[in-house]
């Protein structure tokens, strides 16, 4: 029998980034993964076409950027490298014209401005709030709940000029917001496209608070990415917690955790059983764990009646296309973006998320796209580039609200072949519309579905790439169920270290690092006469 102090469950970056803290602290530490490459959702490959990288989840990341944690771990020290597209975002319009969000707050402002006298003011007032209050609100929202260091820090910046205005503008719906503040369709746009990364709806309270956060994080550390793929930054955790002494066990599955008088002591796989000293850390969803690695018999009745009301976010559908040329684009911008957003306009926004809420296939998907080959040429052969795009779907379809188009195929919601291909070819439909000549430049392509995206990672479940919805209901004190809010569970000894612990989705680590903290912590008020 292997024993460790801690086992981490999962190698996402919320597992890696626990697993580095605890060695950090001296523990010896295992992580399990059960898929032969480290790194969740964070991976990349080159199986669409030779010299073609495709991120195969998560591309771009501003809020590992922002974090203190992923920061603190010194990253670059082990390989990684940070490179940035010439521009960070552009939204495409139907007639041509763009929204851009420049490396350049100045160049941004006076693009919006040329648009819409008067948004490159309330744009450059924006970022002005955010230079004052940013920093103690990223440490608010990534820390534990309550976030009392963050919000102590957070308190007393608001109280200057313009920062509880921040605040309550995080809380209005993304449409009031952006109607309040900007006169033009393009600064409206670059706010509320950053809204609907998540699955709360334009009109709902609370979408606005991750446009502003996406859309002034862009403005200030961008959106970057890993040299050669988002597997270079998992392999960068990997070797700084091999260089720690801390082991990674690939395709090796947990099955289970051992409780012994309400306490974790060991994890289950196929082949052994890992005894645990001090804790067990789990990167998988909430409903993995409670149910499923930890029996119900194991766990309080209310967990389980609360567990019932646990909601998912929505499926996606992503394709990645290789191209033997660059995008097409028309009016495409002087300064190359990394990320594009594809909707028509803010109602056309709105209707495709709501489509989605009301258990419709969206007529017209709103597209997150990535310009791989643009961001890092290195990722492609001259010329190339590597493209992807991603959309959501409901995790339940009730219909299709494309149904009736002669120019579109129906999508039934099985997402077996034939779904698949009719949403990617309803996807390439979009892009064509605004780069005219796209699809004749597609030399491969990789169409991933809720299956395909679950089977790649089993956090995703049913493509949900959040690890739960990231309604209101379901944050803060309500996640993963009412109560919660902290990564503790009913058992000791053992934490919930994913996504769907607060704060929720987002390649951050915050979910790890609060797990790992608080696992520090118990040991140190259990055990206070020993170091860790």
């Amino acid at each position: 029998m292997t024993t460790t102090d801690a086992v981490v469950i999962g190698s996402g970056p919320n597992g890696l980034v626990a697993a580095n803290l605890l060695v950090d602290a001296g523990w010896s530490v295992v992580v399990l993964e059960e898929q032969q490459t480290p790194g969740g959702a964070v991976r990349s490959d080159d199986s669409v076409a030779p010299g073609h990288v495709h991120d195969t989840f998560s591309s771009f990341y501003p809020l590992a950027a922002g974090s203190p944690t992923i920061r603190g771990l010194g990253l670059e020290e082990h390989g990684l490298e940070w490179v940035q597209a010439p521009s960070v975002l552009g939204h495409a319009f139907p007639d041509g014209r763009w929204g851009v969000l420049h490396r350049d707050r100045g160049a941004t402002a006076a693009a919006l401005d040329e648009q819409a006298p008067g948004d490159g003011d309330s744009w450059l007032a924006l970022c002005d709030t955010w230079d004052r209050v940013g920093d103690d609100l990223i440490r608010c929202l990534l820390s534990p709940f309550p976030p009392v260091r963050g919000g102590a820090g957070l308190g007393r910046q608001v109280l200057r000029p313009g920062g509880m205005e921040l605040v309550r503008e995080m809380l209005m719906p993304a449409r009031s917001l952006t109607e309040k503040l900007f006169r033009g369709e393009a600064a409206r746009m670059l706010v509320a496209g950053n809204s609907a990364h998540a699955d709360i709806g334009l009109e709902s309270p609370g979408s606005a608070a991750m446009g502003l956060l996406l859309a002034l994080l862009g403005q200030t550390v961008g959106f970057p990415v890993p040299r050669g793929g988002a597997g270079e930054l998992s392999a960068a955790m990997v070797r700084r917690l091999e260089s720690r002494g801390g082991e990674m066990c690939l395709g090796e599955r947990a099955e289970g955790v051992r409780v012994q008088d309400g306490r974790a002591v060991a994890v289950r796989t196929a082949s052994r059983e890992l005894s645990v000293r001090r804790a067990v850390l789990a990167d998988v969803s909430a409903p993995a764990l409670y149910g499923g690695l930890v029996p119900w018999d194991q766990l309080p009745t209310r967990l389980r009646h609360r567990m019932g009301r646990f909601e998912w976010d929505p499926s996606t559908v992503k394709v990645d296309w290789a191209l033997d040329a660059a995008v097409p684009w028309a009016g495409a911008p002087e300064l190359s973006p990394g990320t594009v957003h594809i909707a028509d306009s803010l109602d056309g926004l709105s209707l495709s998320g709501s489509q989605v809420a009301a258990g419709l296939v969206p007529e017209q998907p709103f597209l997150l796209v990535g310009q791989m080959g643009v961001a890092d040429p290195s990722r492609v052969p001259l010329g190339h580039e590597a493209l992807w795009a991603y959309t959501h779907v409901p995790q339940r379809v009730r219909g299709d609200a494309g149904a009736g188009r002669s120019d579109l195929r129906g999508v039934r919601g099985t997402w077996d072949e034939a779904d698949l291909d009719a949403m990617a070819e309803r996807m390439e439909q979009r892009i064509e519309s605004r780069a005219p000549g796209f699809r004749d430049r597609i030399i491969a392509r990789r169409v991933l579905g809720p299956r395909e995206l679950e089977a790649r990672d089993a956090n995703l479940v049913g493509g949900a790439i959040n690890g739960g919805t990231a309604g209101l209901h379901q944050q803060l004190v309500f996640r993963p169920v009412a109560g919660s809010g902290r990564p503790e569970t009913p058992v000791k000894g053992l934490y919930l270290a994913s996504a769907s612990a607060h704060p929720g989705g987002g390649v951050h680590g915050a979910c790890g690092a609060n797990a790992a903290r608080a696992a520090l912590w118990q040991h140190k008020i259990r055990s206070p006469w020993r170091r860790t």
